[in-house]
């Protein structure tokens, strides 16, 4: 059996190759026929610049070569593992990634978390309490988080606690000064392996809106579907003969009723995974959050197309990789459901 499983894995890993050369591609042409020129952008739109110098920067950089060649060229150099380099920073695409991609993971992981600690009591408890006023005001807020744009919300939340209150900064990780020692990239794990608790204190400071921001959406549809799953959990016949045998309501409702409703949760947590590495651009552009999602966005007004290409394909990869993550999750809360 878990030869089987090991093998359907497998199996599945390769299956996400096609998937994740079809998104490389399919971003690999757009970018080329998006109005703007990375040489024009990197030599200006001044007269001093001949057109030999331009000839000669777009031949440096493969782009004079027809576009099936320069796909040609570039997959041949992913595949050993060389993304290129980055137009505008004169810098291997890969170095780029994992200089930004410690603090997109904190980010992540920070949103993730708080969506959790407040989804899953919200929708326990609006299913326990059908129909109660606590069960409609909680899925109207959640609805209301579902409805928020993610820069309005980063944009509110910054004006009511770091202009009107002045408790939390909205630029950057840390404050300047605290002397953190990188260790891992991830400043609080830092500042807790180092014994710094000014650069903790600072580091959980900068987190807290923008983790908020991000989070705020996937808690909101968390709890819409911790709610209904546990709705069907706690009709089901196996939690009235739970209730017949005398077992404490909070053991029913925690044992028996909320790891069967967590089934179709983590199908939703997988895919917002995905959605908060991928879609954090908005976020960290707005709180001036140094990660991927910041680093796309300037490489995409920049036409650095190497850098966009890498982070294009590092996003094809998390969200792939967490529907893969998910599948497997599955067998493992519920033994009937195979790869």
């Amino acid at each position: 059996m878990r030869i089987l499983r090991t093998a359907k894995i497998i199996q599945r890993i390769l299956a996400t190759v096609p998937i994740v050369l079809g998104v490389v591609i399919l971003v690999f042409v757009f970018m080329r026929f998006i109005p703007g020129d990375p040489v024009d952008l990197m030599m200006g739109q001044s007269g001093n610049v001949s057109r030999q110098e331009i000839a000669d920067l777009r031949a440096q950089f493969n782009l004079d070569a027809p576009v099936y060649v320069q796909l040609y060229d570039y997959l041949g150099k992913a595949v050993q593992g060389n993304l290129g380099e980055s137009y505008m920073e004169k810098r291997p695409v890969i170095d780029l990634i994992g200089q930004a991609l410690p603090a997109t993971l904190e980010l992540s992981l920070m949103a993730i978390l708080f969506a959790l600690i407040v989804a899953i009591p919200i929708g326990v408890y609006s299913a326990v309490k059908q129909n109660s006023i606590l069960d409609r005001a909680s899925m109207g807020i959640s609805f209301l988080g579902v409805s928020m744009p993610g820069f309005w919300l980063g944009i509110l939340l910054m004006l009511i606690f770091s202009v009107k209150l002045g408790i939390a900064p909205t630029q950057g990780r840390i404050a300047y000064g605290t002397g953190l020692v990188k260790v891992t990239g991830f400043y609080v794990f830092d500042s807790i392996l180092t014994g710094n608790w000014a650069a903790l204190r600072s580091s959980l400071a900068h987190l807290i809106l923008p983790a908020i921001t991000l989070g705020s959406p996937t808690a909101a549809v968390v709890a819409r579907v911790v709610r209904s799953s546990m709705l069907e959990v706690m009709r089901q016949d196996y939690i009235v003969l739970a209730r017949a045998k005398g077992l404490r309501e909070f053991r029913v409702v925690v044992r028996h009723a909320l790891r069967n409703a967590l089934i179709p949760t983590v199908t939703v947590l997988g895919t917002e995974v995905g959605a908060l590495l991928g879609g954090n651009m908005i976020v960290e552009t707005v709180f001036g959050w140094p990660g991927l999602g910041r680093l796309a966005v300037t490489a995409i007004f920049n036409r650095d197309y190497p850098l966009v290409q890498g982070v294009v394909m590092f996003y094809a990869l998390v969200f792939v990789m967490a529907n893969l993550g998910v599948d497997i999750l599955y067998t493992y809360l519920n033994p009937k459901i195979s790869l």
